[in-house]
C-alpha cells in the first residue's frame, strides 16, 4: 500500500452505503478477500465485508475468517472493530448494542488457528482489545447510546439455535451470534488489536413467543446501521494513541 491505513472495520455490507470507497482484492494463501478503502475525517480506512459483495451472499460457517485477518495484516493495519449481529439471552433491548468482554466458541467444524505445524498457545485471557473496547464504550457514551458488556457465545449456524440450546448456553454468556469466531482469535494469533461492537438484533430462539426470522433480524441492522458506523469512526478518532495493552504480545509470551 503507498497510503497508511489507520483502522479497519470487518462487518455486514450495510456499512458500504456511503459513497467514495475504493474497491480492491488482496490475495493470500487463504484466498482472496475485498476490501473496500474509504476516507472520513482525513484519515484512511479499510471496510472487509464478511458476506461478499460482488459473489453470493456467504452464509456465517462457510465465511474465510483467515483471509479477511491476512489480508488486514497485509494492509498494515494494527486496529480492528467488528460488527456483529447478535440475539440476547438476558433481555437486552432490541437495537441496543453489546461490548463483549470474553467469548465461549461453541462452534464445530471451524479452524481456530493459524499453526498447524507447531504447538502455540496464544494468551486469550483478555481476547478483547480493552483499549479498543475503552475507545467504543467512550464513543457510546457520549452519543447516549444504550449498551452492555459481557460474554459473547458463538454457534455454528447458519441455523437459528433450539430452545434447549439457548437455556444451557444463558448460564454461560449473555448474546449468541455466528460471526465472532475464529475472528478474534486469528487477530491475535497476527498481534491485531481487535474488538467488537454487536447490535442486538433480537431476543434469542425461544426468549419470547415469536417465530425468529432472518429479515427481522435484517431490519434491526438497518435501522442501526449510520449510528453504528458513526460510533465507529468516533472511538478510533478519540482512542488514546499511546499503546497500553499486551494484545502484540500476546504470540510472543505463548507457551510454544
Amino acid at each position: 500500500m503507498d497510503r497508511e491505513i489507520s483502522f479497519a472495520i470487518i462487518g455486514g455490507v450495510g456499512l458500504l452505503k456511503n459513497n467514495g470507497y475504493e474497491k480492491m482484492t488482496i490475495s493470500s494463501t487463504y484466498g482472496d478477500v475485498e476490501c473496500f478503502i474509504g476516507k472520513t475525517s482525513g484519515i484512511n480506512f479499510a471496510f472487509i465485508p464478511r458476506h461478499s459483495i460482488s459473489g453470493p451472499h456467504i452464509p456465517p460457517h462457510m465465511i474465510n475468517y483467515h483471509a479477511i485477518i491476512c489480508a488486514v495484516k497485509k494492509l498494515g493495519v494494527k486496529h480492528v472493530i467488528a460488527t456483529n449481529s447478535v440475539g440476547s439471552m438476558k433481555g437486552h433491548p432490541t437495537g441496543s448494542f453489546f461490548i463483549p468482554d470474553d467469548f465461549i466458541d461453541f462452534t464445530k467444524g471451524r479452524e481456530s488457528t493459524y499453526y498447524h505445524d507447531q504447538t502455540v498457545h496464544v494468551d486469550m485471557s483478555q481476547p478483547y482489545c480493552p483499549q479498543l473496547r475503552q475507545s467504543l464504550m467512550s464513543a457510546l457514551q457520549e452519543k447516549k447510546e444504550e449498551f452492555f458488556e459481557g460474554t459473547y457465545i458463538c454457534t455454528e449456524g447458519p441455523r437459528f439455535e433450539t430452545k434447549a440450546e439457548i437455556k444451557m448456553m444463558a448460564s454461560f454468556g449473555d448474546v449468541v451470534g455466528m460471526t465472532g469466531l475464529p475472528e478474534v482469535i486469528l487477530a491475535r494469533e497476527m498481534k491485531i488489536c481487535y474488538a467488537s461492537i454487536c447490535t442486538v438484533t433480537n431476543p434469542a430462539c425461544g426468549m419470547s413467543n415469536e417465530r425468529l426470522t432472518a429479515d427481522e433480524v435484517v431490519s434491526v441492522l438497518k435501522k442501526r446501521e449510520k449510528v453504528l458506523f458513526d460510533l465507529i469512526v468516533n472511538a478510533f478518532l478519540c482512542m488514546d494513541e499511546k499503546k497500553t495493552c499486551i494484545c502484540r504480545l500476546a504470540k510472543d509470551q505463548a507457551c510454544l
